[in-house]
């Protein structure tokens, strides 16, 4: 069993290897780009606090793109969940929307932003739809994912007395998938709160389009006024989250769990 363990470290290692020669991994041209970086630190450390009430209104524009994004994106995401489970639908349905869920994910949501900027002009409304469409793809596969592991034993019950696959999605898959999905949204508003702070580089609006101005102009300092304002906002947004998940998720399994017994 060693030896075996032995052979697989030393494959990663052996690949490992091979990879940083081809990406042009450099430990010395790091070494040598330190005193660089220390000088962009130093800069960075130069707060502009005249610009915090424009980096805080910036902000806002931001969580709106992502708070419409997402909730948007459930929206379309949810039926196309209910048609992507295996254990709802026969293969000729749930393969072409898996095969298009797949489609969405493949294009990270800048490059959603770039063609939407292209397709609607920039500003906030390409954002919007390009948190939109990340959102559809990665919730999707999270709910169907969620829905084929609910227990079959209930669905068999409710099945057997003769009730139609709505029925069976009303009284049954929403209530058992309820508590994953708010985890996922929480999690997607999250995400989608960081995302919309970058999609600013191809002008689709929000704090992103500041930060990467500055940064362009070799203006750090006022860039850092900025990054801390996302900062704060994903940290604030990350303890509610908390908050919301002990009290409805928590509780919700617990209930279930009881109920169960």
């Amino acid at each position: 069993m060693n030896q075996k363990n032995n052979l697989i470290v030393g494959i990663i290692i052996a690949l490992v290897v091979a990879a940083s020669y081809n990406v042009d991994v450099s430990p010395i041209e790091f070494i040598e780009g330190l005193p660089n970086l220390m000088t962009v630190i130093e800069e960075m450390s130069q707060v502009d606090a005249e610009l915090f009430g424009t980096a805080i209104w910036a902000m806002f524009e931001t969580i709106q793109m992502a708070f419409i994004g997402t909730v948007a994106g459930v929206a379309i995401a949810l039926p196309l969940s209910m048609f992507a489970a295996r254990n709802l639908n026969n293969k000729y349905v749930y393969g072409p929307v898996r095969a298009i869920l797949a489609a969405i994910r493949t294009f990270p949501s800048i490059l959603w932003a770039l063609l939407f900027v292209i397709m609607v002009g920039p500003g906030s409304f390409a954002g919007v739809l390009a948190i939109t469409m990340y959102t559809v793809g990665f919730v999707a596969k999270l709910q169907y994912e969620t829905i084929e592991a609910i227990d079959s034993d209930p669905m068999d019950a409710v099945s057997s007395i003769g009730v139609s696959k709505w029925q069976l999605i009303r009284y049954v898959v929403i209530p058992e998938s309820a508590s994953h999905l708010l985890s996922q949204v929480l999690y997607m508003f999250d995400y989608n709160v960081r995302q919309s702070s970058i999609l600013g580089i191809v002008g689709a609006g929000g704090i992103g389009f500041y930060i990467i101005s500055y940064i362009d102009f070799a203006s750090y300092g006022k860039a850092t006024t900025f990054m801390l304002v996302v900062l704060v906002t994903v940290l604030i947004i990350d303890w509610v989250s908390v908050k919301v998940r002990d009290k409805y998720i928590v509780k919700s399994q617990h209930g279930m769990e009881v109920k169960a017994k």
